[in-house]
């Protein structure tokens, strides 16, 4: 078997695990297990997807939430083993493909989508 049938054989096997990719605009809440010394545990993430990036088995994506007043971005690779969870809270419309607009407001602004 060559080569590249192997990696497409991977790819349709990670691609039939997670189908639920979120779009651009909603609120989603993604569990990451977090290794400390011997300890294993999941920490979630939730916020507003504001980009997408690549595609098939390399999709980014970038998720924004306030914390304290503060903005915080995190970047997840959607197929990584990393990622324990992940659900969809809202679904809200966005016109743009990219939300950074959303960078430069403050307070409860930031998390309203035009």
């Amino acid at each position: 078997m060559r080569l590249s049938n192997c990696i497409s054989l991977f790819e349709n096997k990670l691609l039939i695990k997670k189908r639920n990719i979120p779009k651009i605009g909603n609120k989603v809440r993604i569990g990451i297990q977090i290794i400390e010394a011997d300890k294993k545990r999941i920490q979630f993430f939730e916020g507003i997807v504001i980009s997408k990036k690549s595609s098939s088995t390399n999709l980014m994506i970038t998720v924004r939430r306030l914390f304290q007043g503060i903005g915080v971005e995190r970047t997840f690779p959607l197929y990584s083993p990393q990622i324990k969870s992940f659900e969809t809270l809202n679904f809200l419309k966005a016109n743009r493909s990219k939300l950074f607009y959303l960078r430069h407001k403050i307070g409860k602004a930031a998390t309203r989508i035009r």
